[in-house]
């Protein structure tokens, strides 16, 4: 099984439809069983679907019944991988006003039917007009569940990704009291490499990072320069790996990749993408 996460910046990314295609054609050659996407945006100015097929594969996440509009990415990547010939089972969540003119949000994408949904605030603040709003998005395929989240940053003094962290651990027990296995995939905004903030916090709660895991692995960096977020005195730091794939048990990984990185394949957003194969 494989299993790919990335922040795809999507409708705010240079050339945004030719990077489209571009990770259309990745997904439709390795055919990850479950993808996990953030920043999945949608310009409020764009006329929203009449009708969303249920051909199209998309399921509305935990009760969610606003708009798919005709610009939003998750829908447009669902149709690329059907021309493709590869149906996916999707659902989408906004989560927060982008950059004045996006609703953004977190996706997931299931080879196997959706069979349950969730989605829930892991932020204090639940404003969509405030950029520091979090959700976290669930789905459950094949008996296992699956997360996309995409976190704050350790030393926020509104929001500290330790609050962040609590809620999802919160959220998530009863599935991991239930003996199911538990997937959280996304941008933690957390390098590996500081000690006492964000990726410790995580690691000490019990959670297995799929790279410590895996049997092969490459340098695992996922943020090759200084992005949005991290523009503040203290916090720019290019070379980060920030992106993960967790799982609340030990399991065996053979495989853990950067892919996106403008090495084997085309760059298409400001993160890289891991891989992770199972």
């Amino acid at each position: 099984m494989k299993l790919l996460t990335l922040n795809t910046h999507s409708l705010a990314e240079p050339d945004y439809e030719k990077k489209l295609r571009f990770f259309g054609d990745l997904v439709i050659r390795e055919r990850p069983a479950v993808m996990a996407l953030q920043e999945v945006n949608q310009t409020i100015s764009s006329p929203p679907l009449k009708a969303v097929p249920p051909e199209s594969g998309y399921r509305p996440c935990g009760g969610f019944d606003g708009p798919i509009r005709q610009d939003n990415h998750a829908w447009n990547l669902a149709r690329i991988l059907r021309e493709g010939g590869l149906f996916y089972h999707w659902t989408w969540i906004p989560a927060k006003l982008g950059y004045d003119i996006y609703e953004e949000g977190l996706a997931l994408f299931s080879l196997e039917p959706i069979e349950d949904t969730e989605q829930f605030f892991i932020s204090q603040s639940q404003s969509f007009t405030n950029w520091k709003t979090r959700r976290i998005a669930g789905i459950q395929a094949g008996g296992q569940w699956f997360y996309s989240v995409h976190m704050g940053w350790w030393a926020d003094e509104e929001e500290p990704f330790a609050c962040h962290w609590d809620r999802v651990r919160e959220g998530l027990k009863r599935h991991l009291d239930r003996g199911t296995t538990v997937w959280i995939m996304g941008d933690f905004n957390s390098p590996d490499d500081k000690r006492g903030q964000g990726y410790d916090y995580v690691k000490a709660s019990g959670w297995l990072d799929t790279y410590d895991l895996a049997e092969e692995k490459d340098r695992g960096i996922t943020v090759g320069q200084v992005i949005d977020g991290w523009r503040q005195e203290g916090r720019q730091q290019p070379g980060m790996r920030i992106d993960y794939i967790w799982c609340g048990h030990k399991v065996p990984v053979q495989k853990s990749e950067v892919i996106c990185d403008g090495e084997k394949d085309p760059v298409v957003s400001d993160h890289y993408g891991v891989m992770a194969t199972i």
